[in-house]
């Protein structure tokens, strides 16, 4: 048992101004995306059984480590989770449930492909705890989502999303822009669309060309034709936020979009630099234990993470201490993605006192702006992100 001086010491670490969330990796795909990065792969069979075990052996690791904490949210993420029995998910929610206390509003979130969406399996995942569904539709164009390798039509995404609605209370959806060809009007166009159904969440996100991707390769051989200009994706990022903005989707996280208090809880967690735990192939975590602040990573491939976890009880492969410097770059590179910014207290608490000349060049220049006991980008600075990163950070 504690003592009542640690008890109060705990209190006072700065995890909690964030909480703690955990997040389940589910490393398949029915297809691997052209634009994808993701730690996602495409297997024949999947022994779900085998795969459960695994998960409530690193449910239990992990539990020990954080024992007496409230976990408030999870995030089935992948790779396609939809994949998922519902039988797997109930399990792991069973253990999580027996593992830690969760608060009274936790969120439990499942990331779903409009080609997995079963009205019998939503109904499983929900009696199961998942309250929250994130669905990637990426496009409402059927000849863009050919493009970007996707196996659904937009009527089918239409008709899941549909289901969804049905089954649960909070349904948030992807979608990207800056697309092959797709001019400033189409992308107006399709956001007023996807912003008149009945959803209360939605991330939109630039197309990025990733190495190592299929998008990657055909870029560097000059085979990916059609993007749009570093002009015109400014004016589709413009057009984002101010058509958002106007349908009641004010952007509270620089790609994501909701009315007050439909917030993804636990990437709130990310941003205002919490803790979490990361399960499962190629997850990542950051845990405070003894008062200091780790970085963890897991085992990519899905068969390693797996005979790790089968064979010494441990699917962590990395676990890093993060001195005073690392956490204030973490912390602002999180935090200043939230509109609302970082607290100046816990700025001070990272050492970030030493900013302040880069915070006041920056803030003459219209980038930051500080009240009220925070610092945030301006709006002229929110679309340039990480350059005021750079000149933050600068010595």
């Amino acid at each position: 048992m504690r003592s009542p001086s640690s008890c109060r010491a705990a209190l006072l670490e700065d995890w909690q101004h964030g909480g703690f969330g955990l997040y389940i990796h589910w490393p398949f795909c029915q297809s691997k995306c052209p634009y994808c990065d993701f730690n996602s792969h495409v297997a024949s069979s999947i022994d779900q059984n085998r795969w459960a075990r695994a998960y409530l052996s690193e449910i239990d690791r992990v539990g020990t480590l954080t024992q007496g904490r409230v976990l408030k949210s999870v995030f089935f993420g992948g790779g396609t989770p939809s994949l998922m029995d519902p039988e797997l998910v109930d399990a792991i929610m069973t253990k999580i449930r027996r593992t830690w206390p969760m608060t009274n509003s936790a969120e439990v979130t499942l990331e779903a492909n409009p080609t997995s969406v079963e009205a019998g399996r939503f109904r499983g995942y929900r009696d199961a705890g998942v309250n929250r569904v994130s669905m990637g539709i990426q496009s409402l164009n059927n000849q863009d989502l050919h493009a970007l390798g996707r196996l659904h039509s937009v009527e089918e995404a239409l008709a899941a999303f549909d289901i969804a609605r049905g089954v649960f209370d909070r349904v948030s959806f992807d979608l990207i822009y800056a697309r092959q060809n797709q001019t400033t009007q189409e992308w107006r166009n399709e956001l007023k669309q996807a912003l008149s159904l009945a959803v209360d969440h939605i991330s939109m996100y630039q197309l990025t060309i990733e190495q190592g991707t299929a998008f990657g390769d055909r870029y560097a051989i000059g085979k990916l034709r059609g993007l749009p200009d570093e002009d015109s994706a400014a004016d589709m990022y413009d057009v984002t936020q101010d058509v958002a903005a106007q349908m009641g989707f004010p952007a509270y996280e620089v790609s994501n979009h909701a009315p007050e208090g439909a917030e993804s809880q636990h990437n709130l967690i990310y941003w205002r630099y919490g803790d979490y735990a990361g399960i499962g192939p190629g997850a990542h975590g950051r845990l405070t234990l003894g008062g200091q602040k780790y970085a963890t990573e897991t085992y990519r491939m899905p068969n390693t993470w797996l005979e790790a976890v089968e064979q010494r009880g441990n699917g962590e492969n990395v676990s890093d201490t993060l001195n005073q410097i690392d956490q204030l770059h973490e912390f602002l590179l999180m935090g200043l993605r939230v509109a609302d910014g970082v607290d100046l207290n816990r700025l001070s608490h990272f050492g970030g006192d030493a900013l302040q000349p880069n915070i006041s060049r920056l803030e003459n220049m219209g980038f930051l702006t500080h009240e009220k006991g925070r610092l945030r980008l301006t709006s002229e600075g929110r679309p340039l992100l990480n350059a005021v990163l750079r000149e933050l950070l600068v010595n």
